[in-house]
């Protein structure tokens, strides 16, 4: 009887391994930094083990061969800016998001939201902050991680941290108290105690506001002094995390830069003189592109029919003045503003506005995975982790080929098989 279950075990433990030992056979591979063609990958439990000729691959046969015909194989998109917890604005206003969904309701829709994300071909992704729900970002983070739900992997800023009177929702008398959409903080003292109160509570970076507007209708202007930015990012820095900004404005986007933060988030009125300060101290743009242009859509605008709105035509000055700087992109779409799972549209309008196709998929690859911290994501290369989507056609040469996501692998896991 001992020799029988032995038997089976040794049965179940073999036809395991060649479940985890997959060829996958593609017409082009994007490895995370340029085109091979006729290039196989080959996957072992949940790790790339091959990425190349199939000539050169040894013992080819004893793997599950999966052709991909007529498909470019890339390592899965890293989004660099999400918010899972919020939903699109012309189904229901940010204010009202915040103040009249139960982070119940919320987390639930975040589920929902992190698999269409995963379908859609994102396996990894930075969530920008909670909006008023406190820390269910984390929450929901633990729940894909613990395999409960189907979701990306992730890194959460947790509530985020805004200068004290800079953030809504407003319009309350002040005997009212309301939730608002990040934590407000004033002075040195007080700011640090925030990060470490949200480190502690399970934030994998600090998300702050430079800059913010003040009152309803009015430009953006700076929120934080240069001391507090400086003491927020020491503090985080002190524990092994890091800062980014929230920043329109150039002051705004100097003292983040100046401060340390490691990326900024819009940066809307970037000028060249910015530019070249962050390219200087190693900071990257994220400019979610797509956000504006939703938001510009729901306000009316015809897009294609009509002229550039302000915001439009703003936001595509600052993005060419960046990419004439040298900065390095982050590709983040501001998702949450507009449908999960339709993160392909910062890509379309990177390529849009002046950049090259190839140079936005590196963004959503190789290069988010290096400044964004997933370490051993990016890349089609041995030992990486097998975190693989399949798209019709060649993206490279049309990049709205990005909308038809085929396969989707996490982990050495198949989530989506078209």
């Amino acid at each position: 009887m001992q020799s029988k279950h032995l038997f089976i075990l040794a049965i179940t433990l073999l036809v395991n391994t060649l479940q985890s030992q997959i060829l996958l056979v593609p017409e082009r591979v994007f490895d995370g930094k340029e085109i091979h063609n006729r290039w196989v990958v080959a996957i072992d439990s949940n790790r790339i083990s091959y990425a190349g000729p199939l000539s050169d691959l040894k013992r080819a046969s004893s793997y599950t061969k999966k052709e991909l015909k007529g498909m470019t194989l890339m390592p899965g998109i890293i989004e660099g800016h999400s918010h899972l917890l919020l939903h699109p604005y012309n189904e229901t206003e940010w204010n009202d998001q915040v103040l009249k969904e139960s982070p119940t309701e919320r987390a639930i829709r975040g589920s929902v939201h992190a698999k269409n994300s995963l379908m859609a071909g994102v396996t990894a992704m930075r969530d920008l902050g909670s909006e008023g729900a406190g820390y269910t970002d984390i929450y929901l983070k633990k729940t894909i991680d613990d395999g409960i739900i189907p979701g990306p992997r992730t890194l959460m800023a947790g509530p985020a941290i805004v200068a004290t009177g800079a953030y809504g929702p407003k319009g309350f008398h002040d005997g009212v108290t309301v939730p608002l959409g990040a934590v407000p903080v004033s002075g040195r003292e007080n700011a640090i105690k925030e990060v470490r109160t949200q480190l502690g509570n399970g934030a994998n970076f600090i998300k702050i506001y430079a800059d913010y507007r003040w009152g309803k209708g009015e430009p953006s202007q700076p929120t934080f002094l240069q001391e507090e930015i400086n003491a927020m990012v020491s503090a985080a820095t002190t524990a092994g995390r890091y800062v980014v900004a929230h920043a329109s404005t150039p002051e705004g986007m100097r003292r983040a830069i100046l401060g340390g933060v490691e990326t900024i988030e819009h940066g809307d009125g970037g000028t060249a003189e910015i530019f070249s300060l962050m390219k200087e101290n190693g900071v990257a743009l994220c400019p979610t592109l797509a956000a504006g242009d939703a938001i510009s859509q729901y306000q009316g605008w015809k897009k294609g029919a009509e002229p550039d709105p302000e915001r439009v035509a703003k936001k595509k000055k600052s993005f060419q003045l960046a990419l004439q700087s040298g900065v390095d992109i982050v590709f983040g779409g501001d998702v949450g503003v507009f449908t999960h799972g339709e993160n392909y549209r910062e890509l379309e309008l990177m390529v849009a506005y002046g950049m090259e196709p190839i140079k936005a998929l590196q963004s959503a690859t190789s290069l988010n995975a290096k400044i964004l911290h997933f370490d051993e994501m990016g890349m089609i290369q041995k030992g990486y982790l097998a975190d693989i989507i399949a798209v019709d056609g060649n993206p490279v040469e049309n990049i709205s080929q990005m909308k038809h996501v085929k396969y989707v692998m996490k982990d050495g896991v198949v989530y989506k098989d078209e």
